[in-house]
Formats: C-alpha cells, sequence, structure tokens
C-alpha cells in the first residue's frame, strides 16, 4: 500500500465541486477505506461518471462507511459490490433500515430506464444495460453491518471510527476517525440538519477534529424566518372552503414525515378541520413505517418527548400503496390532502395527480422544498401557466403555494456546527457543495472562525 510511508492521505473522489456522488477515500499504511459511497445524480455529465471505473480496484477497499441513507451518499454501493467489494459496510441502524428501501428501488428503477431505452431506441449502446439492477441491490444489502451511534467501533484500516448524531434523516450520522497509530482525529460531517427538525435531535457538537470535512449543500443560503405551518395551513383553508385538493410533492424520506408532523399539529390545534389525507408512495409508506418503529422503540435520534409515542395520531390518514389503490383517489373529491413522491415531480405517482388536476383553480400544489432548474416543480414554482407530462401538455389553473421544509443546514448553522470544534481544527476541507456554496461558506468560515478552510477538486488528494 503506498500510502507514502507517513501520514494518511484523503481523496475526493465525489462530492466534490457538486452537492451529489459523495466519496472520500482514507488511506492509511494499512488499509484503505471508503466513506459514503453516493450516486452522481443530475445533469448527464454527473450521470456519467457513476459509469467510470474508480481509480483503485474496489476489491482493495478494506471497509466503506455510511453517514446515511441518501442515494448520493450510498447509491452506488451496488454496483461497488458489483465490481469487486467484499468488505463491510459500517451503517447505523436506521441507515441499514431505511438503505434496504432505497437502494432495490434505485436498481428497480435503472433497470426500467435501460428497458425504456431499449424500448425507445434512444440509447447509443444496443442494447441498453442498467448501472446496476434490483438484484444487485439486494445482494448489496448482505454487507451492511450496523454500528450503534456514539461508541468507538474498529473499521479496519487501524482506524477507529465513531457515528454522532446529524439529525439530517433517520439514522443520518456524522463520522469520526481516530487513526490508531499516530491518534489524528478526522470527522465527516455528513449531511447536517436543522436544529430545530421536529423529528430529531440536533446535531452533535464535532468536538475534537484535527481534520474536519463539512458539506455545504447551502453554504451560501441563509434561510429566513418562516411560518411553515401557517403556509401548510392556508393551502388546507383553501381546500375546505373550495372543496378541492392539496397536491403536495414529497421526498420520500423524511419529507413526508415533516409534512405530516405539521398538518397533525394543526388539526390537534383545531387550527384547521380533519380531512382525510392520502400518503400515495410505496417508498414513502415504507420509510415512514420505519420512522413509526424508531419512535415507539425510542430511538436515541428521536426528541424525546415523541419517544413511545403513535406518530400523527390526529390525522385521518389513508395509504395508498397499490396502483389500483392510486388511480382511484382520481374519482375522489375534495376537500384533501394528497402526499405523494417525487418532490421535484419529476416523476412517480404524484405526477399522475398533477395531471389529474392542475387543470382545475380549486386544487392547490404545495411546494414543499428546493425545486432544481430545469424541474417541474421549479416550473410550477416559477408560474408555469401549461405543464407537459406525459407528451401533452396541461394547464396549470390550480393555485401553486411554496414553503421551505428542507431538512439541510443552511450557512449559519453549518458555521455554528463548525464552531463546536475544539480545539480548532488544523484545516477545514468544505465539500458536497455546488462550487458557489463551497466557496461562500469557506470563505465565511475563514471570516467568521478566523479558519484555514479549502474547497478541494475534484480528485484532489492530501495527507492528514
Amino acid at each position: 500500500m503506498d500510502t507514502g510511508g507517513r501520514s494518511p492521505t484523503l481523496t475526493f473522489l465525489g462530492g466534490a465541486g457538486t452537492v451529489t456522488g459523495s466519496k472520500t477515500l482514507l488511506e492509511t499504511e494499512q488499509g484503505r477505506l471508503l466513506v459514503d459511497c453516493g450516486l452522481f445524480q443530475g445533469s448527464k455529465e454527473l450521470r456519467l461518471q457513476n459509469w467510470s471505473d474508480l481509480p483503485i480496484p474496489p476489491e482493495s477497499i478494506e471497509a466503506v462507511l455510511l453517514t446515511h441513507a441518501h442515494i448520493d451518499h450510498c447509491g452506488y454501493l451496488p454496483r461497488l459490490v458489483r465490481h469487486g467489494f467484499r468488505g463491510p459496510v459500517y451503517c447505523t441502524e436506521g441507515t441499514r433500515r431505511l438503505a434496504e428501501i432505497v437502494l432495490p428501488d434505485s436498481g428497480h428503477l435503472h433497470e426500467e430506464e435501460a428497458a425504456y431505452a431499449n424500448r425507445r431506441g434512444y440509447s447509443k449502446h444496443h442494447p441498453a444495460l442498467p448501472l446496476y439492477t434490483e438484484q444487485d441491490a439486494i445482494d448489496s444489502l448482505r454487507h451492511l453491518e450496523t454500528v450503534p451511534f456514539d461508541e468507538p467501533c474498529p473499521v479496519g484500516a487501524g482506524v477507529t471510527a465513531t457515528w454522532q448524531r446529524a439529525g439530517h434523516i433517520l439514522g443520518a450520522a456524522s463520522i469520526r476517525l481516530r487513526v490508531d497509530a499516530s491518534g489524528d482525529e478526522i470527522v465527516f460531517s455528513g449531511d447536517l440538519g436543522r436544529s430545530d427538525h421536529p423529528l430529531f435531535l440536533p446535531p452533535a457538537d464535532v468536538g475534537r477534529a484535527d481534520v474536519l470535512i463539512t458539506e455545504s449543500t447551502y453554504g451560501d443560503e441563509v434561510r429566513p424566518e418562516t411560518d411553515s405551518a401557517e403556509v401548510i395551513a392556508l393551502a388546507v383553508d383553501r381546500a375546505v372552503e373550495r372543496s378541492g385538493a392539496v397536491i403536495i410533492p414529497a421526498f420520500a424520506v423524511d419529507r413526508t414525515e415533516v409534512v405530516l408532523w405539521h398538518l397533525d399539529r394543526l388539526v390537534a390545534s383545531g387550527r384547521v378541520p380533519s380531512i382525510p389525507i392520502y400518503v400515495d408512495s410505496p417508498m414513502a409508506l415504507r420509510a415512514l413505517e420505519v420512522y413509526r418503529s424508531e419512535a415507539r422503540k425510542g430511538s436515541v435520534e428521536i426528541r424525546p418527548e415523541l419517544h413511545g409515542a403513535s406518530l400523527f395520531p390526529a390525522l385521518d390518514l389513508t395509504e395508498a400503496h397499490t396502483a389500483d389503490e392510486s388511480k382511484a383517489l382520481n374519482e375522489i373529491q375534495g376537500p384533501m390532502i394528497i402526499v405523494s413522491a417525487s418532490g421535484m415531480a419529476t416523476g412517480g405517482r404524484v405526477i399522475h395527480h398533477l395531471a389529474n388536476r392542475l387543470g382545475d383553480d380549486r386544487n392547490t400544489v404545495l411546494l414543499v422544498g428546493f425545486q432544481a432548474a430545469g424541474t417541474r416543480g421549479a416550473s410550477l414554482r416559477d408560474g408555469a401557466r401549461q405543464l407537459k407530462m406525459f407528451g401533452r401538455y396541461v394547464p396549470v389553473r390550480a393555485r401553486v403555494m411554496s414553503t421551505a421544509l428542507s431538512s439541510h443546514a443552511d450557512q449559519t448553522a453549518l458555521v455554528d456546527w463548525v464552531g463546536t470544534a475544539s480545539p480548532k481544527p488544523d484545516v477545514v476541507f468544505v465539500n458536497h457543495g455546488e462550487p458557489d456554496g463551497a466557496a461562500t461558506l469557506a470563505e465565511a468560515l475563514d471570516a467568521r472562525l478566523d479558519l484555514c478552510a479549502v474547497v478541494p477538486r475534484p480528485g484532489e488528494r492530501v495527507r492528514v
């Protein structure tokens, strides 16, 4: 193993210069560890990187350490296993439970995309192949080994790792790595949540970190104080007044739960009447059950007041699991609420609900998160008067409302979290962000905390 015979090195294989594809390689004289194993998403240029071989043989990696179960942090794992990785994948119990949902679903989608490309003949490859299959994803799950929060665990390569609460989604963690030979401590933020997340405790303090790697997804944004509950209440009020439907495109993992938490509080307090709520997303429903079970058993991540509780007891909630149950919602008249994936209206069952109800001014579309440029969600947010779905244009006559329910920390929260490092880190690497976001956060860390903050280049290798 060539690590220069001296200090360990870090190589930023993904997540550098982008908010996706998170992968960071740690090499010591005793071996190699990969922190996160994410899929590149978004533009074609980014997605093509998923097909490129890693600069090291997968079989040479001793272990993978996952911060959480979002696809941009774990979604490359099936391909890594398919190409020769044979080691353990360490993660928290919450991450394991969610990965068992999202990874097979990801493999299924890749198979569907390849099949569609072959039917339409638009791929330059004959036949078009999936990046990995659902079976590849299922095979990769056998490598998952769970670790507890806050307990040091040997993970190979002469390294001991500790998973610390990150408050982003269920199971999300920052990871502290202690290089046993030198005693150096390297901390990876993973994705950090907001301190006011309604279900989770805030991220744990950094503590000691000789080297700190922080995400910068919202490194250039300071979110205004907005009352999301009131925006949601206004949407429900409108549905009641007009006997209409509220369509809420919501990400399947965590965002659906946060939406339901707000609705539960509004109904329980009497701010809005109880009306039928339909959750129409198989993945969201599986994730919802995981969240419910973790609350019942009193997970260390969940806010103490929710321990042992049955989540969302005030709601008139119906689960639409099958395609037929989803289609049946088209025949139901309001007032009603439909929560369905995907969050940016790029696919999934929510597209059918939008196609069916956008043309009726009694209805409301409530956007509850980030809407990337070029998505249907962004078009709706920006005032589009028509939207193309299933090859046809649908007029937009429904009212469109927006509120921010992001599970990511903004710039202020990121700087505050880095500020909990004690003593001051030798260097902070600002990773997992778009170029402007990462550069702006690095400048803020320099100005406010007097830290050496560096934005790593894709593929850059540095000594610890």
